[in-house]
């Protein structure tokens, strides 16, 4: 499960679709400690952009206040969608494989129309704070599981005219803030629910989800010099037709 957010996080396919078609792979019931897992395990995936980003996110002020303007309009849907997302959408699988295919698809349609433009920003501490504030209203819509908060949010800047690779770079850093606070919520309301060997199982997954997140991470930023997002795409719609067959029909 580690593994599969580490890897998944940061690419846009859904880490929280993924996780929750996994545990179904491995008929693992959804209870209050599976899905705190798979939010604590974030905090794994956090800390690779921490070590890959540190210079941004602790001494680039300029870029850390833009992080945070984006991370406001987050914070205050997830604090008011909270109950609603754990208790009704954390378990709908249907509703899943309908975001990871209509998203795949939306994200193949988005590709072959769009045209970066010259002037679009390319310096992370340029984007302006109008701009940042949408970015973290694209990056909401990804509250509903399967969706992909690293698509939203890097298919929003693209509309909003903001480079590739500088869309991508910070929609790593506005993670940082987004999945701790999401993960120290859900600790904060849960954790004297778990045992000492539950807490010891949140140690190893953060672990496991820290070293594939590094990997994820080095991966994208390879990738994307290349080539555009349709492969993942395909892969969502791929995925979502291959889980319906196998496992729903």
């Amino acid at each position: 499960m580690s593994v599969v957010e580490g890897i998944t996080e940061f690419l846009p396919i859904s880490s929280t679709g993924h996780l929750m078609l996994t545990a179904h792979i491995l008929n693992l019931s959804q209870t209050e400690f599976l899905k705190t897992f798979e939010i604590s395990i974030q905090f794994g995936a956090i800390l690779s952009v921490v070590v890959l980003y540190w210079r941004q996110l602790l001494v680039d002020f300029e870029v850390l206040k833009r992080v945070i303007v984006a991370f406001l309009p987050t914070a205050v849907l997830g604090l008011v969608c909270y109950k609603i997302i754990k208790t009704y959408l954390l378990s709908n699988h249907h509703l899943v494989l309908w975001t990871l295919l209509l998203g795949g698809i939306a994200l193949i349609v988005f590709e072959l129309i769009h045209k970066e433009k010259e002037d679009s920003v390319d310096d992370l501490a340029a984007i302006p704070y109008r701009t940042a504030v949408y970015l973290g209203l694209y990056q909401a819509v990804a509250m509903i599981p399967g969706v992909s908060r690293s698509a939203a949010t890097i298919v929003g800047g693209l509309i909003l005219g903001i480079k590739r690779k500088t869309i991508v770079e910070f929609s790593f850093l506005l993670a940082v803030p987004t999945m701790l606070a999401a993960t120290v919520l859900d600790l904060y309301k849960n954790a004297g629910q778990f045992s000492v060997d539950q807490l010891s199982t949140l140690s190893i997954g953060f672990a496991a989800s820290f070293v594939s997140a590094l990997l994820g991470v080095k991966f994208l930023l390879r990738f994307i010099k290349n080539h555009t997002f349709i492969p993942f795409g395909v892969y969502r719609i791929a995925a979502a037709i291959a889980f319906w067959l196998i496992f729903i029909a």
